[in-house]
């Protein structure tokens, strides 16, 4: 099955081959990402809508883009999974030090017990999205069932529309990915946090000028000199009031 699944997507991707399984359903098999931004970690939803024809689903074969390294399956509890590895003609830096020397070509997941038609189920990948914003992830799948199958493999060709495609294989595009104000030049970071640390400099030495007693820049020493001299005054002049008093 691995080895038709490889075929049907490289024949449906290079020359639009249609393989119809037996009994297949208007309902399409489909991806939804979370996110389309390149370069980005990415949770993938496939959705399972019905059977092929009246008939359950048993087995379900996603098929990676070459352009992906490493899948991540999420574990459905109705279904065992499994991760189909294959060598790669070069190493590829896995970011931490290390290489790969596999990827993930393939993710398999097989229904504990037949899916029935008419009852949907979601499996859920997790993988980083490569970097080109532009280009096309197919995910050419084959929908195994109790009888027959459905190999969702069509891409449309250039200026057809997928919508048109009896079994079109799961896809999405690649987009830009927008800034969100994290990403700034470091040099700029710089600037500002040299900015920001002038500021505050210039406030702390404005704040330390100012008097204490929050006048408008007297010294506080002859502000204290004066408290003096008026509690002086008041001594003298209760003395002299009392010597000025009438003896009795």
């Amino acid at each position: 099955m691995r080895k038709t699944l490889r075929a049907v997507g490289a024949a449906a991707l290079t020359t639009g081959i249609v393989v119809v399984g037996a009994g297949a359903a208007s309902a399409h098999v489909t991806v939804t990402p979370d996110t389309t931004d390149a370069g980005a970690y990415a949770l993938l939803t496939f959705g399972v809508p019905h059977g092929c024809g009246d008939s359950p689903t048993t087995k379900v074969s996603i098929q990676v883009p070459e352009q992906v390294v490493t899948v991540t399956p999420t574990v459905n509890p109705g279904w065992d999974v499994e991760k189909v590895m294959a060598a790669l003609d070069e190493p590829v830096d896995d970011g931490h030090g290390g290489q790969y020397t596999e990827r993930v070509a393939e993710v398999v997941y097989t229904a504990k017990a037949p899916l029935p038609d008419g009852y949907r189920d979601a499996l859920v990948l997790s993988l980083k999205l490569p970097d080109a914003a532009g280009d096309t992830l197919v995910f050419p799948t084959v929908q195994e069932c109790a009888e027959g199958e459905s190999a969702w493999v069509q891409v449309p060709a250039d200026g057809e529309d997928g919508h048109d495609l009896e079994l079109p294989a799961p896809l999405f595009e690649l987009t830009a990915a927008e800034s969100d104000g994290h990403d700034a030049p470091a040099e700029t970071v710089a600037d500002d946090a040299d900015a920001a640390a002038s500021d505050g400099a210039a406030a702390d030495g404005a704040a330390s000028a100012e008097p204490a007693d929050g006048s408008d820049g007297a010294p506080a020493a002859l502000t204290w000199t004066a408290l003096v001299l008026a509690a002086a005054g008041l001594v003298l002049g209760a003395l002299g009031f009392v010597r000025s008093r009438p003896k009795a």
